[in-house]
Formats: structure tokens, sequence, C-alpha cells
């Protein structure tokens, strides 16, 4: 159990040591099977039910949607959440947990495309809820000067939790498990990893729940020596005009005529719906501010968004560009290896299901890399380069990593591309949330890091729309060309991350 304040006023927080490390991040590992069975299967899923492969990203946009409206809301109740012995964040550990493991138990027995779109919407919803409370839980529980090794061992929980979710098809396949389904069906090796995915996603999270005590509000206050929480950015919101609101409606209408006139992917029209939506909810936040509501979650949210430390805005904006890299990854590489490494892009066929057990097999790899960087690479470098240049390194890493998949042809050698992704996808789950977490007001703490995965889903949203528009304009069949893509966007990001300057740098 760790070690928790007893009545004590101290000045600082206790240092934690590795079990306290450890059982504070284990539930990410139950948390990461949940999202690489996900991330891992799903297109595979939604081909063996019938999808075209230009369908992938409209099925896949629920995840993202869900996810962005979610994470700051969740992130915004969290912090003023105290349910007594069960805490601050641990309530939305649980929940989410529970209901993702329901979605997992369900997911194999979807009779179409409908029912397992609307259970990968659940099952996002559900791992958002679990997550976006952990990023903050890590700052609550530690010390500043802990924040990097904090991070880094739930880095490290959360690549060997990719690896065993990545693994499952792969392992149950070699034990003689059926891998091959009728048309319209699930292969049981998919079926099995789900049940025991979420089987494991459940307890890993108890785990966490039942080992670790959280500081309350006031213990909080007394170590970081703040004020009790108050809302400055959303009473900041009273002294702007609700028409600024109108930009974004604006620039969503402009987005959905386009879609109109040159006949773009249907799906596009959701991004401009989402812009019209955020101004909308501008116009209202900023009414609700005059009104005297600042405290409202509406103008909270909006207001911290629009109010957001000048670190944050830089660090949102490389994040943009690496989960641009990584969502046009995940949606794509099963059907490329498939097409270019085992020469089959039918999802009916056996060398198309040995094409995504290896893409699982790939995911692990990286996934592994990530967890040894964590801990052995990305403290190593930090202390030499800085954190912020040590993000820019490990992002070109990732880079090189997607250029390989457009020369690489024997599907064993894209192991290689693999560590360079991994490398990347390490610091991309580290660097930032620690450089936040040491720059951050802890009152705030769970609303910024919902509102900075905001950028974490707005790509995948982008992604999700428009790029299905870009490949039939100019690679119809021609999937490849997707991780050129990836490359270029994560080669942006490492750019990018150099004008960060890191509190430590």
């Amino acid at each position: 159990m760790d070690q928790a304040v007893s009545g004590a006023i101290r000045a600082e927080k206790p240092r934690q040591g590795w079990a306290g490390l450890w059982n504070i991040s284990f539930g990410f590992f139950g948390i990461q099977i949940g999202f690489a069975l996900q991330n891992a299967n799903m297109s595979r899923v939604f081909q063996s039910l019938g999808s075209a492969i230009d369908d992938l990203p409209a099925l896949w946009i629920a995840a993202p949607l869900t996810g962005l409206l979610v994470q700051p809301v969740i992130g915004h109740l969290s912090d003023r959440t105290w349910l007594g012995r069960l805490g601050r964040r641990r309530p939305y550990f649980l929940g989410g947990a529970l209901l993702a493991a329901l979605a997992l138990l369900v997911m194999p027995e979807s009779s179409g495309l409908l029912m397992a779109a609307l259970l990968l919407w659940m099952l996002d919803a559900s791992l958002n809820v679990s997550m976006e409370p952990f990023r903050a839980f890590v700052g609550d529980m530690l010390r500043k000067d802990q924040h990097t090794a904090g991070y880094a061992v739930q880095t490290a929980f959360i690549g060997v939790g990719a690896v065993a979710g990545s693994l499952f098809p792969y392992v149950l396949d070699h034990l003689g498990v059926s891998n091959i389904a009728a048309p319209g069906g699930i292969p049981d090796t998919v079926r099995f990893s789900f049940w025991a995915g979420g089987a494991a996603l459940f307890a890993a999270v108890l785990w966490t729940v039942l080992s670790t005590r959280e500081y309350a509000p006031h213990e909080l206050a007394a170590f970081e020596g703040e004020e009790p929480f108050h809302a400055p950015s959303a009473e900041a919101l009273a002294t702007r005009s609700p028409l600024g609101g109108l930009v974004w409606i604006a620039a969503g209408a402009a987005v959905a005529l386009g879609v109109w006139t040159w006949n773009l992917e249907k799906e596009v029209y959701l991004l401009g719906g989402l812009l019209a939506g955020y101004g909308l909810a501008v116009i209202a936040a900023v009414l609700l501010a005059r009104a005297g509501r600042s405290a409202s979650m509406l103008a909270g949210i909006v207001g911290d968004f629009a109010g957001m430390p000048p670190i944050m805005k830089r660090l949102a904006f490389v994040q943009f560009f690496s989960w641009s890299a990584l969502f046009i990854m995940w949606i794509n590489t099963t059907p490329v290896v498939a097409q270019y490494h085992f020469g089959s892009a039918d999802p009916a066929s056996a060398a198309y299901q040995q094409a995504g057990n290896w893409v699982g097999v790939l995911f692990s790899v990286y996934n592994g890399v990530a967890a040894i960087a964590a801990l052995a690479l990305l403290p190593w470098l930090a202390r030499r380069l800085g954190k912020a240049r040590t993000h820019a390194l490990c992002l070109t890493f990732g880079t090189l990593g997607f250029a390989l998949f457009l020369v690489l042809r024997d599907p064993h050698l894209l192991v290689l591309a693999e560590i360079g992704i991994g490398i990347a996808w390490a610091s991309i789950l580290a660097m930032p949330y620690a450089i936040l977490a040491s720059s951050l007001p802890q009152a705030k703490l769970g609303i910024y890091m919902g509102l900075f995965n905001v950028f974490v889903v707005l790509p995948q949203l982008l992604v999700a729309t428009v790029m299905g528009s870009i490949m039939k304009a100019f690679f119809p069949h021609e999937p490849i060309w997707t991780m050129a893509f990836a490359a270029a966007t994560l080669l942006v990001a490492a750019v990018a991350a150099l004008r960060i300057k890191a509190p430590a740098d």
C-alpha cells in the first residue's frame, strides 16, 4: 500500500519508492491492453464484417470524437470530485474500466458493422474515462522532482500492456486457436483475445484502486502552498464578446461548403460540425460568465481552453502532428502490410489474416521498445539534452521508422521500422506530460491534462475525416502512401519540439 498522508500537514509530499510508482501506474497496464486490442484489431474486425478499406476512417471516427468530448469533461469533474475513501481520480478509473471490460466482452459477438462501430464508441469512451485521470494522478501523488520518473514508469506500463494486447491473437494462433472465420465472422483468435483483455484490464485497474490512497484536496493545497480551487480563466470570459464564437461557426460553414462544392468524403462534414459546435460553445460560455455563472462546467472548460499557458500551447502543436502520424499508422498498417508484404488485399484470405497477426507482432515490437526506452533511454537523454530536445530527437527516430515502410518489402525487416517508432512512442507518452505536470497549477491539473489530450484527439478526427478524401483523389488503391504522410507529419512535430523551453531545460 502506498504511503499516504495521515492527518499531519507536511510541507512536501513524501517521496515514493518503486513500489509506490508501480502501484500508481499499474492500472495503465490494463488500460493499454484495451487500447492495443482496439488499435491492432478494429480495422480487421470491420473488414471481416464487410467494410471496404475506403470506409475504415469513417468507422474509426467514433473513437476520437468520444475522446474529444469525454476527456475535458472528466478532467473538469475529477478536479472537483472527492468521494471519501475512494478519492478524487479513482472513481473514474474504476467506472471506466468496468464499462471497457464489458465492451471487450461483447465486441466479438458483433452481428454487423453498426453494432461493432457502436461498441467501439463505448470501448473508447470507457477507456478515456479511465485514462484521463491517470495522467493527473501522477502529478497528484508525486513530488515535482519525481514527475519524469513517474511518467516514465507509466509509459513502461503502457508499452508492456500494449505488447500483451497486441500479441494475444498471434500467441493464440500458435497455440492452435482458429485464426480463420467464415465470411462475415470474426476469428476465434480475436474473440478470445478481447475476452482475456477485458479481464486483464479490469484486474489491473482494480489493483491501483485498492493499493493507493489519494491526498485530499486540502492536503494537496497545503503541499503545494496553493489557494483552494478557483476559476480565473472562466471569469475572464465575462470580458469577451460572445460574437467571437461566430468566427468558429463561419469556419465550420466554410468546411461544409467545401465538402458540397468539391464532392469530398461526407465524413468531412463532421469536421465542419465540430468547428461550428465549438463556436456555439464559446457563445454560450461567454453568456454564462457574464451572467455570473463562471463556475459552470461549460464556462470552466471553454475558459481554460482559451487561457492555456504558453508552454501548453507549444506542446499542443507538437502533440497535434505527433498523433496525426500515429492515427494514420493505426488505421492503415494492416491494409498496408497485407497488400505490400503478404500480397493480399482480400480480408477473407488466409494471407490477409496472417498479415493481421503479424501487425500485432509489429505493434508489440514498438510498444516493447517504448517500455525499454522509457526507463533506460529517455532519462539518460533528458539529463544531457533537456526534455524538449530529447523529445525532438525521439520524434526524428519515428520519422525514419515510418519512412522505412516505403522501402522495405520483407515483413520481418519491418521490425527495424518499429524500433524507430517505438522510441518516438515512448517520448510522446512521457515527455510532454512530464513537462506539463511540473509547469501547471495543481488545482487545475485534471482539466489541463484533459484539454491537452484534445490535441491527441483532434488530429485523429482530421485523419479520419480528411485522409480518405486525399487517398481517393491522389492515391486510390495505394495505401502505402499513408506512411509517407505519417513520416512528414512526425517530422513537423520534431522541428516544433525544438521551440519548447521546458522548466528544467
